[in-house]
């Protein structure tokens, strides 16, 4: 028994000592989709300043499926040493896994969340010969063609799979999922005609919405985007319940050492803090919204809260 509390008192001082001297080697940071998203282009944009912030090299790996969750199911099973990290979002943090007729990890319970990096509103978006001037008229243009409204989205299981679905409870719509491997491929067939909608980040449609290819419809959060302010919000247009935000940040495994925790956390504060980065985010159609380990805790909690309510109410199922 002595050996026993001797070895894990050696292993405790062990990753105390390591910990401390953090990081000592490069950084995996994964991202849980194809590169050309919102979610590459956060990692791409805090990669380099959080490098020189942690005097250590950060790689960036794609690993995308499952809309995100392959990725998140790595991180679960990783050494909580620091050195692989996840670029989160809500799809497979608040979304996806509540898909599934067995939860396959628990976004609260399982992970170390670090901090948090953005919200953002989403944006509706059509094809610019659309007869819809608004989100409004869409829906009333939707209900006279049912049967035949599709909405796109970058896979089973992310925030544009749920906003779609919010849509159609908020609306009293029956619009088709059509699901894509991320969302480059579910912008361009809606550009081609083959979808009527698609509800994604900024980061992903302003600029084919300012390059005339895509029309605005609306912007789903609380306030209209600065890059857009002629597009009303979901509730000036009375569709005030289908409001969302999406979230990025950063994660590790479960059982993060604290001295970890807090040196990327502050680091990752500093790295936020930039006024070039936010005006960088404000550009693409997103918010730095920097918060803590616990803030951004807390937030994910109330979002895997509302989302998993609106996928019972919905009745929805991927397996």
């Amino acid at each position: 028994m002595k050996k026993l509390l001797a070895c894990l008192a050696l292993a405790a001082c062990s990753t105390l000592v390591a910990a401390q001297g953090y990081p000592t080697k490069p950084i995996r940071l994964i991202v849980g989709y194809p590169p050309g998203g919102g979610i590459d282009f956060t990692a791409r944009s805090i990669q380099q300043p959080l490098q020189d912030a942690l005097k250590q090299q950060v790689i960036v790996e794609y690993k995308p499926g499952a809309g995100g969750m392959l990725a998140a199911g790595e991180l679960a099973r990783a050494a909580p040493d620091g050195y692989t990290l996840l670029l989160a979002n809500t799809g497979p943090f608040a979304i996806a896994p509540y898909l599934q007729a067995k939860l396959p990890y628990d976004p609260v319970k399982q992970f170390t969340y670090i901090g948090q990096i953005s919200q953002g509103s989403y944006i509706a978006v059509t094809r610019p010969d659309h007869p819809a001037k608004d989100l409004k008229e869409f829906v009333a243009w939707a209900k006279g063609n049912t049967g035949k409204v599709n909405f796109a989205s970058g896979g089973n299981g992310t925030s544009t799979h749920l906003n779609g679905e919010l849509m159609n409870q908020a609306a009293g719509l029956d619009m088709t999922h059509v699901p894509y491997k991320g969302s480059a491929p579910a912008v361009q067939d809606l550009i081609g005609g083959q979808t009527q909608i698609l509800i994604d980040a900024g980061t992903v449609l302003l600029p084919q919405v300012k390059g005339g290819k895509l029309k605005a419809l609306a912007v789903t959060g609380p306030k209209r985007d600065p890059q857009l302010p002629d597009v009303p919000t979901v509730r000036e247009l009375g569709l005030a319940n289908m409001e969302s935000i999406g979230f990025q940040g950063v994660v590790g495994p479960a059982g993060l050492p604290k001295e970890v925790v807090d040196k990327l956390a502050t680091e990752l504060a500093r790295v936020l803090a930039n006024p070039e980065l936010k005006a960088k985010f404000a550009a693409a159609g997103a918010e730095v919204h920097s918060q803590g380990p616990s803030e951004f805790s807390a937030f994910v909690k109330g979002d895997n809260e509302k989302w998993a309510k609106l996928i019972k109410e919905r009745k929805l199922q991927l397996d």
